[in-house]
């Protein structure tokens, strides 16, 4: 077991010398233990997908812009930028002491380096998309293009200029997203797909990679070269994985870890009894969905599809196994999302649990299936949580004849399987809004979309409404059309949400500087720990 490495003590020593006195100090390091809720599936940044690695990145990395430990978007390698009159083009200009941690430089060119390799096919970046404002993007992307005719140019060493499609109103907060982080070009060249390796990883972030221990932890140390490193408080970070959260619990209650990034929701009462004000549970922007694979010839009738949604008592999950931590959801795109007005809900919303069994009845027969005949198969990932909601799930699909098993995998291989067009009937799945707007949450369902469309749905009115959006200027339009394309989806169903995230941290009392937002960012860089 890792012992507690909290050791920021002052030793002192006074003494006095004919009236007067003479002190020393020494302070020790100061080592932040952090759980985190599992190990990454890899270190390279644009290969990266879960809200884990989010973390890990964003203490590595630093984007042009960045968001503050109130998810505000404040200045990052870039110090200032202009936008054009018509939105279509943005000038960052970069501060002049931004280093990597060997000491080189942060240049344009190392952003137009990582923004060109996003795009390039053989890299298969899952978040890819997301920068296809930018010109050529998407036909780069889709090999169509070369990645020298991405819209984006160093005009100079410090000077960085994006040229987009169409405008792009969340652009900035966009770019505080790690896909949006620059490279260190020459190790990268130098050293390949091992450019990620312990010695061989150059960042330009608050703290720079020391060791990597599948299983046990992940080492960072404080970045000297990073500009900011005078207000950088904290010298380790140990990242922990905890896939069992109740793990994380004992470590917390022990001084072993000083906050925890999700909560084992089964001891919530226990919690708030002992811990009180050192658990956090805020809005956040995100969403809990099951996908369904629509290619199964069972599954391909969205009226199956829709049935099993009815049946599901998002109430009871909601309160009695997430204990009042999540809020039950009919919506892919979660309230209080920006540029989004009149949300769009599914129809049995309001309606009483029994009367939405006895319609789901009525669809599984329309679509030919007879009590007792369907059996799907629910997938999740470890964790109790997920354990205890897919358990529900399947007590719920009894009432209207459906049977199922459950699969339990792994957390580290689950994600992957599921890009990978994995052999599922249906799979637990969330998603936390990388910024506010509901295009972050549409987009996952694009047929295009291979790294998270799990259930390989294709739509082509869906597909033409969400590029139609990506076109539209006039917020209030683009809206409108983002909501035909929510309403086919919900439609079709080729995913269920099922419940709205809320975010639980276990934090320290003598962890300084946490903000809770609704994004759920906690650079290392703004925390500092008290004894």
């Amino acid at each position: 077991m890792l012992k507690n490495m909290l050791k920021a003590t002052v030793f002192a020593t006074t003494f006095a010398m004919g009236g007067g006195y003479m002190a020393s100090a020494a302070l020790a390091e100061v080592v932040y233990n952090r759980g985190n809720d599992t190990d990454p599936t890899t270190l390279d940044h644009h290969k990266t997908s879960t809200v884990a690695e989010g973390h890990i990145m964003r203490d590595l990395y630093e984007g042009l812009v960045v968001q503050d430990n109130k998810a505000n978007v404040v200045p990052g390698v870039a110090e200032k930028w202009e936008i054009s009159d018509d939105g279509l083009k943005y000038t960052f200009h970069l501060r002049p002491d931004a280093k990597w941690s060997n000491g080189d430089p942060v240049t344009a060119e190392d952003f137009v380096f990582a923004y060109q390799r996003v795009q390039d096919p053989k890299v298969a970046a899952p978040y890819a998309n997301m920068l296809y404002p930018m010109v050529n993007a998407e036909a780069i992307n889709k090999g169509e293009k070369k990645p020298e005719e991405l819209g984006v140019k160093a005009v100079d060493d410090k000077t960085l200029e994006i040229s987009l499609s169409s405008p792009t109103p969340y652009l900035l907060e966009l770019l505080t997203h790690q896909i949006s982080y620059p490279l260190h070009k020459a190790s990268v060249e130098k050293f390949g797909e091992e450019y990620t390796k312990p010695g061989n990883l150059v960042t330009n972030g608050a703290f720079m990679l020391e060791a990597f221990t599948p299983n046990d932890k992940i080492v960072m140390k404080k970045n000297p070269n990073f500009h900011d490193a005078a207000n950088v408080k904290i010298d380790t970070v140990n990242f922990i994985p905890f896939e069992d959260r109740a793990n994380c619990l004992r470590r917390f209650e022990a001084g072993e870890v000083q906050s925890c990034s999700d909560l084992a929701y089964e001891q919530l009462s226990y919690m708030k009894e002992k811990m009180a004000d050192q658990v956090h549970i805020v809005p956040k922007l995100g969403t809990y969905y099951l996908p369904v694979k629509v290619k199964k010839e069972k599954l391909a009738d969205p009226r199956v599809r829709q049935a099993i949604s009815m049946v599901i008592d998002r109430d009871f999950l909601a309160n009695e196994i997430w204990k009042g931590a999540m809020q039950p959801a009919y919506s892919l795109v979660p309230p209080g999302i920006s540029n989004y007005d009149n949300p769009v809900f599914l129809d049995y919303k309001d309606k009483d649990i029994l009367d939405r069994e006895d319609e789901a009845k009525k669809l599984l027969e329309e679509a030919g299936v007879k009590e007792g005949q369907l059996s799907v198969e629910l997938r999740y990932n470890t964790s109790v949580n997920h354990k205890n909601t897919m358990t529900a799930v399947a007590d719920m699909l009894k009432s209207v004849g459906i049977n199922s098993t459950l699969v339990e995998m792994e957390g580290t291989g689950y994600f992957d399987y599921m890009k990978q067009d994995g052999d599922f009937d249906m799979t637990r799945a969330g998603w936390i809004g990388d910024y506010s707007d509901p295009q972050n949450f549409l987009f996952l369902f694009e047929s295009q979309n291979l790294g998270f469309n799990y259930p390989r749905w294709s739509n082509a009115d869906y597909d033409a409404a969400m590029k139609k959006a990506g076109e539209t200027v006039d917020l209030n339009e683009r809206a409108a059309i983002l909501r035909q394309a929510e309403e086919i989806f919900l439609k079709e169903m080729p995913a269920i949400p099922v419940m709205y995230y809320a975010s639980g941290n276990l934090v320290s009392a003598k962890l300084k500087g946490w903000e809770d937002n609704i994004m759920d960012v906690h650079g290392s860089r703004y925390l500092s720990i008290e004894n």
